[in-house]
């Protein structure tokens, strides 16, 4: 069926510095897929206890914002989910939920193309990421040496995962985990024979900062490609 709603999804915690970034270029793919189809568009934002001045941010951009307390990115991604599927039609296999985050920047196309896998028949569609930023160049040349951006390649980011809304609702939707919950939805989909596509035709650039703001998230595994640290034992995975 054809997608008629999308709901753009971005957990937000304390990215004052780089979450204008990420919705203007949030808005230019949607302006991108609003030109060849006419989708409606809800981006939504959970601030997850933020302090900084984040809120102003998104308010300044117009998206819909959603405030938790410190909840953790696995509730935070659902919130913002749930309250954009609120505005949507009943018929959920016409809503797609696209996920990115507050530290990433999506292509022109990314809502385009993730659309055309959806119309293709596929229910979940799992992105590439690529750091940028990162300055030490034995760092980046271990991520290069462990990460291959192909198509059916083996990497989950919740920062460039999309899903059909009927799928995402019947499989529950992401976990309230602090921790590895677009692994944990995109496992159980593919458990459950849902049509699952991992390409890198919707590659984003995410932040290459070795602090982040999730211990153990993406950030703190690029700290253990410096030449002193061992492999992430979840490596495959990010």
């Amino acid at each position: 069926m054809s997608i008629g709603h999308v709901v753009v999804a971005i957990p937000v915690r304390d990215e004052a510095a780089l979450l204008p970034g990420c919705l203007r270029a949030v808005a230019e793919a949607t302006s991108v897929l609003q030109q060849e189809n006419p989708v409606i568009v809800d981006v939504v934002v959970t601030l997850d206890g933020c302090t900084d001045g984040s809120e102003a941010i998104a308010r300044a951009f117009g998206v819909t914002v959603v405030e938790r307390a410190s909840v953790g990115v696995g509730a935070a991604r659902d919130s913002a989910v749930r309250a954009g599927l609120a505005r949507c039609p009943a018929d959920l296999d016409s809503v797609w939920i696209a996920n990115t985050d507050a530290d990433t920047q999506v292509p022109p196309t990314w809502l385009t193309t993730q659309l055309r896998w959806a119309d293709a028949g596929h229910d979940v569609v799992v992105g590439t990421v690529e750091p940028v930023g990162i300055i030490d160049p034995t760092q980046l040349d271990a991520w290069h040496e462990r990460h291959e951006l192909a198509e059916d390649h083996s990497y989950v980011h919740g920062a460039n995962l999309g899903i059909r809304a009927s799928t995402y609702v019947a499989l529950g939707g992401f976990p309230a985990s602090r921790l590895h919950e677009d692994v944990r939805l995109v496992t159980r989909a593919r458990g459950a024979g849902v049509p699952v596509v991992a390409t890198d035709t919707t590659r984003v650039q995410t932040s290459g900062r070795s602090v982040g703001r999730v211990r153990g998230g993406y950030a703190g595994y690029l700290r253990t490609l410096r030449a002193d640290e061992h492999d992430h034992p979840v490596a495959g995975l990010l």
